[in-house]
């Protein structure tokens, strides 16, 4: 009885101690997780749970976002997950997403699965349209995007139509123009042949460097009123805090980098912003929600911080990170440099396996021949044969001919005719006899003499048979192939080309490899900065040829907007135009914010 007791006593103390949980659904820009969360976790327990799961070493740059009332929010790292206004229906959803942009995504983006990461969530916001893309630079951006997902192109395989079911550019651009799909593709696949030898997180860099420079990219937009009640919008990213005009998203009207802000605070719907500078007056903004002013407080905190961040030494930790990722940048450059030396040497095997067949075929061919010319030769000389036999024959009948023509003259001759008019007839048919014996004389010799030609002709053609025997022998005791340098064995099937077990991880990069991998950085440099040039050439000729085929009455503000700004010069980089925006004082930017 006691025992029993006991029993129930420890079951009941272990459901006691059992923690309660619920399930949390994560969703990426390429997969879904589903996690058992305890009641206690915070918002950070959770958040670290997706970054191992994902092997993301680059957390500062991401964060988990929900939906409240139409308006974004983010997870809090300190707060428990169920005290955020979330349901409480699960699985509880949230969105694993990019919260902070990089200045210069080369430069910061060090984990392959982050640049991933970054390339999907870019490469969604301009298909969505809420990053603008000139036509022509959304078809270069659609060409790394095949890059990434199909590798280098072959013509075998990425036959036409190939891309008929792939969401590659914004439906914006599809409707401006009178173009097929077949001539979208056929655009796209030119500047993709040109990809070659790029992989895939080369690819999705490149993608990424070329977006960064659009206007809109990474910018979070705020709607705000001035004191004097304007209707602006704020637009919050990795530079600093820009002013827009509502109807032009394109191009701030000011801009206040963080480096000139000292603080920033809000009270209820109105907001703070006070410059580095103590002379300068404080300005302020109201938004339009206090749910909202949270928001922007956060991403202004998290964007200057990391704005501070980089202009300072790296920590340890991305030191550690950059270096990783500078060996395993020379692994893999090693290894497909390895890989293209094995495709090239199997494709010489081919070639010349090719070359030895296409030559075994023509020696074939050339024995075919000598055997049919044997045989003719066979068939002329036995016609030859029977022809002289037949001239012989013909020659030996005249002779006889001649002989009894000869015998009836001697005979005329012999016979006493008594008569002249008997005499005269005779001496006159001798006469014929006479000249036709001489005609069948001659026509004995020439029978004669075709005789010995025929002769003559049928010991040629047996020369000839005797030689193309020879030649047919000499052929069909060549050997069948020239001999050849051995080729490289092939590697067995059962060893993979990268191998991740024990000590296959650890590689041993020599001085020269490295000096020669700096070697070729350099050079990759030189040729980056002709190809941009060159691919502002093709970008600006494949604007031109379509230009011919847009509908003028299809644009939308913002295609009005970016022409405007590139007939007025306006192609620099989004850099270069927040840089000239701050060439006047912060006093007087302040001052007119306040008079917008």
């Amino acid at each position: 009885m006691a025992g029993a007791i006991a029993s129930r006593m420890s079951f009941s103390s272990l459901k006691r101690k059992q923690p309660k949980t619920f399930t949390v659904r994560i969703v990426t820009m390429d997969a879904e997780m589903e996690f058992n969360c305890e009641m206690k976790w915070k918002g950070k327990d959770l958040f670290d749970l997706v970054c191992r799961t994902l092997g993301l070493r680059e957390t500062w740059f991401f964060g988990l976002q929900y939906t409240i009332k139409d308006t974004v929010a983010w997870l809090k790292m300190d707060k428990k997950v169920l005290d955020h206004d979330v349901s409480k229906e699960e699985p509880v959803t949230f969105h694993f997403l990019a919260k902070f942009y990089p200045e210069n995504a080369e430069e910061e983006l060090v984990q392959e699965i982050t640049q991933h990461l970054f390339f999907l969530q870019v490469k969604k916001q301009i298909l969505d349209e809420k990053i603008y893309c000139p036509p022509e630079a959304s078809v270069l951006l659609a060409s790394y995007a095949v890059q990434a997902k199909y590798g280098d192109y072959d013509p075998s395989v990425h036959k036409r139509g190939f891309l008929a079911q792939e969401e590659l550019l914004p439906k914006r651009v599809i409707n401006l123009y009178q173009m097929t799909p077949e001539m979208w593709e056929e655009r796209i696949t030119a500047w993709y042949a040109e990809h070659r030898g790029r992989a895939r997180d080369e690819a999705e860099m490149e993608y990424l460097k070329i977006a960064q420079d659009l206007e809109m990219y990474g910018v979070n937009y705020f709607a705000i009123r001035n004191k004097k009640g304007t209707e602006l919008l704020l637009g919050v990213d990795a530079l600093g805090l820009h002013i827009y005009d509502p109807e032009n998203r394109l191009t701030p009207k000011i801009s206040f980098p963080w480096n000139e802000i000292r603080n920033i605070s809000y009270s209820d719907k109105e907001f703070t912003i006070k410059p580095l500078d103590k002379k300068i007056d404080v300005f302020k903004f109201n938004s339009s929600k206090l749910r909202v002013n949270k928001l922007i407080l956060q991403l202004c905190i998290g964007n200057h911080d990391l704005f501070m961040r980089r202009r300072k030494a790296d920590s340890l930790e991305v030191q550690q990170m950059k270096a990783q990722a500078r060996e395993e940048k020379a692994r893999k450059q090693m290894e497909r440099q390895r890989l293209a030396r094995e495709k090239q040497m199997r494709e010489e095997a081919e070639r010349t396996r090719d070359e030895l067949e296409r030559r075994l075929l023509q020696m074939k061919e050339e024995a075919t021949m000598a055997n049919e010319a044997l045989m003719r030769s066979e068939e002329t000389a036995d016609l030859l044969a029977e022809k002289a036999q037949i001239t012989e024959e013909e020659a030996k009948l005249l002779a006889q001919k001649a002989a009894e023509a000869e015998q009836e003259m001697q005979r005329i001759k012999a016979t006493a005719i008594r008569t002249e008019e008997e005499k005269r007839l005779m001496e006159q048919k001798v006469l014929e006899a006479e000249v036709l014996a001489l005609k069948m004389a001659e026509e004995s010799e020439r029978r004669a003499k075709e005789a010995d030609q025929l002769k003559q002709d049928l010991q040629e053609a047996r020369e000839a048979e005797r030689r193309a025997k020879q030649k047919l022998l000499e052929i069909t005791t060549k050997p069948t192939y020239p001999p050849m340098n051995p080729l490289p064995a092939p590697l067995p099937p059962d060893i993979p080309s990268f191998n991740l077990i024990g000590d296959s991880l650890s590689f041993d990069f020599k001085d020269t490899d490295m000096k020669r991998l700096s070697m070729e950085i350099e050079k990759e440099k030189v040729e980056y900065m002709e190809k941009s040039k060159h691919l502002q050439e093709q970008l600006n000729e494949l604007k031109t040829e379509i230009e011919a085929l847009k509908l003028k009455e299809r644009e939308t503000a913002l295609d009005i907007l970016h022409n405007e700004n590139s007939d007025r010069g306006g192609t620099s980089s989004k850099h270069n135009t927040i840089k000239k925006l701050t060439l006047q004082s912060a006093k007087s930017r302040v001052a007119f914010f306040e008079e917008l």
